[in-house]
């Protein structure tokens, strides 16, 4: 039953956002930005498992994969002005963030951060 509860709450805000956005681009580009999937994400994790250490490693990762996945959102715009198409421009992204997120764990390990 909960993980419908989290299947219809989240599904629901895609779709907020998404409504929002065809109406108010720059509206709904504020909503989608807050954190609210990994606000929602850690309340799930919270109900449970009830472990303060993986919610501390969960909220520490999601800090670090943020990090890699912000050029996707200058990529796509700026390939989308120079005439990429859509969905090839969102596949760009898609790959650079993935190749982000990998270096991300490189560099993190070298650090002494564990992802």
């Amino acid at each position: 039953m909960f993980f419908w509860l989290k299947a219809i709450l989240s599904g629901f805000l895609i779709a907020a956002v998404s409504s929002l956005a065809r109406r108010y681009p720059a509206f709904g580009a504020l909503v989608a930005s807050l954190p609210l999937i990994s606000v929602m994400g850690m309340i799930w994790l919270w109900q449970e498992t009830k472990d303060p250490v993986r919610m501390a490693a969960h909220a520490n990762a999601t800090f670090w994969y943020v990090l890699p996945s912000l050029p996707m959102f200058l990529l796509i715009p700026l390939a989308l002005k120079n005439g990429v198409p859509f969905y090839a421009a969102l596949f760009a992204g898609c790959m650079v963030t993935a190749g982000l997120y990998f270096l991300t764990v490189w560099v993190a390990a070298r650090f002494g951060v564990t992802l």
